[in-house]
């Protein structure tokens, strides 16, 4: 028995893919919301962060 046997047998399995990629489109669209929205300022300063030197 082949494995896309196995698959067709299962009821309802042609909706997960589906569900897969719909997670997935929403998490990138919150993800670009979220960049779109902050403060700019905040990113610059995130951004230099490595880059600052600690004086102790």
């Amino acid at each position: 028995m082949k494995f896309i046997n196995y698959l067709e047998s299962i009821a309802g399995i042609d909706i997960f893919p589906m569900i897969s990629l719909l997670i997935f489109f929403i998490f990138f669209l919150i993800l670009i919301g979220y960049v779109m929205l902050s403060d700019k300022q905040e990113m610059l300063t995130m951004k230099n962060l490595p880059l600052e030197q600690d004086e102790l």
